[in-house]
């Protein structure tokens, strides 16, 4: 299951919020807002700590629909920034405020190599919901579904360990969510809030050698021999070659499969003005 927080970090809410999930080994999504995250840097390190999967939520919530393509484009990007700067990680998935999309907006995502992600269950904590209707409509999740929380409802904390024990209850698990699939797999113990798995295997995502115009990254697969790693460029990014495997895709999201040369393999990527490393999903074939 994706267990979703929304609008953090808080303050008065966070901590609890990851010392409860830790408690029952439990495991999620948040998608804070560029304006929280820069505001609470240690929380954002403590969001990562966790475990978490960090993904874009807007620089401060707004209506994106009734933004303009180069608003809509700065309040993605300026996100990214902060919570590279903070936790260290690129998100690959984004949460648009509201619900709202369009295709401008979808656009925009994709050339940030963003995967959009709604959800299947509202909790309605954000509108007052209690802790008892909050872990009410957690039971209504089924295998791969998302529910909508937020991080700075006290029911939502409150509800939590009843949540985990539920799901405990009827096999199954929190977990992260796929950029390739957008559905939550189980956790790959991969950690950080870029990265994650999907079926059976894991992948690491390292920098290597970098020029002026283009740098290498290499990347270790684990847990099988048969699988397909989704890359995740950031915007601007584009595929100059690879090595041990057959990568697709130039732009945006490049899908690499085994081509007999092993589990580890590599791409150079020009810049073309963004520097970030990309983020990678692994689901075993």
């Amino acid at each position: 299951m994706g267990l979703t927080f929304d609008d953090g970090p808080t303050s008065g809410n966070t901590t609890q919020l990851i010392n409860t999930l830790r408690q029952y080994n439990g495991t999620g999504t948040v998608f804070p807002t560029g304006s929280n995250a820069q505001a609470n840097g240690s929380l954002m390190q403590a969001y990562r700590s966790a475990g978490l999967q960090i993904g874009n939520h807007s620089w401060d919530h707004p209506h994106l629909v009734n933004l303009s393509s180069s608003e809509i484009q700065s309040q993605l990007t300026r996100t990214q920034q902060a919570i590279q700067q903070t936790a260290g990680v690129t998100p690959n998935l984004f949460r648009p405020p509201y619900g709202e999309t369009n295709s401008t907006l979808q656009q925009i995502e994709s050339s940030l190599g963003l995967r959009e992600i709604i959800w299947d269950v509202d909790s309605q904590d954000w509108n007052n919901a209690s802790a008892s209707a909050i872990r009410q409509a957690a039971s209504r999740l089924t295998n791969g579904q998302i529910i909508l929380m937020h991080d700075w409802p006290a029911n939502t904390v409150a509800a939590l360990p009843g949540i985990l024990q539920d799901l405990q209850a009827r096999n199954l698990c929190p977990g992260h969510i796929s950029a390739s699939t957008g559905r939550a797999v189980a956790p790959s113990g991969g950690g950080g809030g870029g990265g994650g798995g999907g079926g059976s295997c894991t992948v690491s995502v390292s920098r290597a050698d970098e020029w002026s115009d283009r740098f290498n990254v290499t990347f270790a697969v684990s847990g099988g021999s048969s699988w397909t790693v989704s890359i995740n460029l950031n915007g601007g990014q584009s595929l100059q070659s690879s090595w041990n495997a057959t990568v697709s895709g130039s732009t945006g999201t490049l899908t690499a499969r085994p081509n007999g040369a092993g589990n580890n393999f590599g791409v150079t990527l020009y810049k073309n003005g963004n520097t970030s490393t990309p983020t990678a999903s692994c689901a075993a074939a």
